[in-house]
């Protein structure tokens, strides 16, 4: 495929409650009125950003990767988010995409947030993840991976890099810089989604949900609760790099576990 349609659900959350969280997502992709490829949530997207994934009960992350199977074959989309989620009495923040037809891909976030302390309760993923859907490669990454450019660096030529977040109000500012940074650095478009109101621990989330092409242009953008569609071409991303041959002149590297 030459295009790829996105949909970026930028929306509040209810705190650490998966069954609501689910329905009133429900209910979003219900409402949608234009046919789409993928779909991707915020970080987190059944319980906001908690420091208590003990509170939530095991068998959540199970029925909230079931739904998002459920809702990619309704829909006939892939859907694209992260959860909290237990497996042999650990616990991660780990992003899945599922597809129309039933398979997934699973992402364990990398870089875990030291500053609110989810190194002390989430375990680190260490292998990046790299999804052909629809003719686009796609590397999705969580929230304060965006922070850290090697890990995202595109050396395995991928076309779409997708950060899922819970990124507050007062470091907004970085996160509008560094998702244009992202896409401009690695000639791919760069989707950032984002959620909108505040959580228990009085964190207020402004949204900036975006769409860079890989010249750092805006594609679109939001600060309100709304779901943002964009329409990824990918003739404008090879005529590009053809053109400019920037990836060309890319540093080679490897990255220690």
């Amino acid at each position: 495929m030459e295009e790829l349609r996105i949909a970026l659900v930028q929306t509040s959350l209810v705190w650490e409650d998966p069954q609501t969280n689910r329905k009133l997502l429900s209910d979003k992709l219900e409402a949608l009125k234009e046919e789409v490829d993928l779909i991707i949530l915020p970080e987190m997207f059944t319980t906001g950003f908690t420091m208590a994934p003990e509170t939530i009960p095991a068998d959540e992350g199970p029925i909230s990767l079931n739904w998002m199977k459920a809702q990619a074959k309704k829909h006939n989309a892939g859907i694209m988010g992260s959860i909290v989620y237990t497996e042999e009495g650990k616990y991660f923040n780990r992003l899945f995409l599922a597809t129309p037809v039933g398979t997934v891909g699973q992402y364990d976030k990398r870089h875990t947030f030291t500053l609110a302390g989810e190194d002390q309760k989430y375990q680190a993923g260490s292998e990046k993840l790299f999804f052909d859907f629809k003719g686009f490669r796609i590397c999705p990454l969580i929230c304060y991976d965006l922070r850290f450019p090697v890990w995202s660096r595109n050396t395995e030529n991928y076309d779409l890099l997708v950060y899922v977040a819970n990124w507050p109000e007062p470091r907004i500012d970085a996160w509008d810089a560094l998702l244009k940074a992202r896409a401009i650095e690695n000639m791919a478009y760069c989707v950032g989604v984002n959620r909108v109101g505040a959580d228990l621990n009085g964190h207020q989330y402004p949204g900036h949900s975006a769409v860079y092409d890989c010249l750092g242009n805006t594609v679109a953008f939001s600060r309100e609760e709304t779901t943002l569609h964009a329409t990824l071409n990918k003739a404008h991303l090879k005529r590009n790099r053809e053109k400019l041959q920037f990836l060309a002149d890319r540093d080679s590297f490897s990255i220690e576990q």
